[in-house]
């Protein structure tokens, strides 16, 4: 059970959880042979509602969009959803009009194996750009997934790519009935331009559909948004969330307190799952943590906590443990933020290094120690005012280079 200070409300986090955690939902998953050199592994999954929810979603601000991205925000404006399929090792992306029709046939064929009608069914799909999906092996593969409700352990595994490690999480509030359940998938092209990941998140609450969409993107601007991996944003990226309402108890209506408690386990699940995944960045050893206070606004603070996070410079010094402070605030500095250069203050972990713009006296031992362990902390106050922000990333390593220099071959 863990507990995240910055909850209001306690929430009861756990993450052996999964997407299939509240109620009604199934899930399950199977090989179909799609991720090349991976034979036998989970490539294929489904999840099922056995209602018909409310949805809401964000997607890639990249121009470049993948098909299933396009048929997703076609659906999504038409009615309710009850499925989604999911394929990895192929992206479905810059396919033409034959990736459009292999997108809706994966809807088709899971409306078939659903008993439901293709329009309730959204598709996703991850992996390399530009290859036409084998389709011959989806038709075989998709009668082939079993759904349960615990399924949704293999389907978080089925959505992998480079991931070292499958993410999942659910939350459970104390003061309500509805639980939160949800996946991620990301290692590589990731960064704070929307989603840049694939996350699908379930709830058992009945909510309307304007406050769902509402707290997605407060909840998506506060986690995954805050993460960067390599500064590069992908074509398939998506945040999904499905409620079907079966907890039971009245609507959740924007504005109430019921809203309050949801907006706070949604929340606490994306910034779990976005630390996961700015954990298991390709190629990383360490998970870095910025938090930057005292800024005008929150946009100025999220930015500049973006900055430092995103930055290689910073990145290769926290991975060579080098306490080479200036890289920090020449990132807070071309973030185009509001600063005032002689209040800026800093530290790596417990250690203070710069106070009122200026490098104070420091164990450099200590500060090498800090940069050393599996988290790294940094904390940048603007002193120019009172929001604060909180960004994730991982230090920059060889292995990155390697990871994406053969990814294809």
């Amino acid at each position: 059970m863990i507990y995240f200070e910055y909850m209001k409300a306690e929430s009861e986090l756990n993450p052996s959880g999964g997407i299939s955690s509240p109620r009604g939902f199934r899930a399950g998953a199977t090989s179909a042979g799609i991720k090349y050199g991976s034979q036998g592994a989970l490539d294929l999954c489904m999840l099922h509602s056995e209602v018909p929810c409310t949805a809401a979603a964000m997607f890639t601000c990249n121009m470049v969009k993948a098909a299933p991205v396009i048929l997703c925000q076609q659906r999504l404006k038409e009615g309710k959803i009850s499925a989604l399929v999911v394929n990895s090792g192929y992206a479905n992306a810059c396919t033409g009009k034959q990736g459009m029709a292999d997108a809706l046939e994966m809807t088709v064929l899971t409306a078939k194996h659903l008993g439901i009608v293709p329009e309730e069914v959204l598709v996703a799909s991850t992996g390399v750009i530009g290859v036409p999906l084998p389709m011959e092996r989806i038709r075989t593969g998709i009668p082939k997934v079993v759904l349960s409700a615990d399924g949704g352990h293999d389907l978080a595994r089925a959505i992998m790519t480079t991931d070292t490690v499958p993410k999942e999480v659910s939350v459970r509030a104390s003061e309500a009935t509805f639980t939160i359940g949800g996946v991620a998938k990301g290692s590589g092209m990731v960064h704070p331009d929307m989603a840049t990941l694939l996350c699908f998140l379930t709830t058992d609450a009945k909510i309307e559909t304007a406050f769902l969409k509402q707290a997605l993107q407060e909840a998506v601007a506060v986690s995954f948004n805050m993460v960067s991996i390599d500064g590069d944003t992908s074509t398939n990226d998506m945040v999904l969330i499905m409620a079907n309402g079966l907890a039971g108890g009245g609507v959740i209506m924007q504005g109430s307190r019921e809203a309050e408690v949801f907006q706070q386990a949604l929340n606490q699940a994306c910034i779990f799952l976005a630390r996961a995944i700015a954990r298991d960045g390709e190629g990383s050893t360490r998970l870095l943590e910025v938090t930057v206070s005292g800024a005008a606004s929150i946009a100025d603070a999220r930015l500049v906590a973006r900055t430092i996070v995103s930055s290689p410079l910073v990145k290769a010094a926290v991975h060579g443990c080098d306490p080479n402070w200036g890289r920090i605030l020449a990132a807070a500095g071309r973030s185009r933020a509001k600063l005032i250069p002689e209040r800026l203050e800093l530290s790596i972990g417990e250690i203070c290094m710069v106070k009122n713009g200026c490098p104070v006296s420091f164990d450099e031992e200590q500060v090498v120690k800090s940069l050393g362990c599996d988290e790294v902390s940094i904390a940048v106050d603007l002193n120019v005012g009172s929001a604060e922000a909180i960004a994730w990333g991982c230090d920059l390593s060889e292995e990155y280079v390697t990871i994406n220099s053969d990814y294809t071959t």
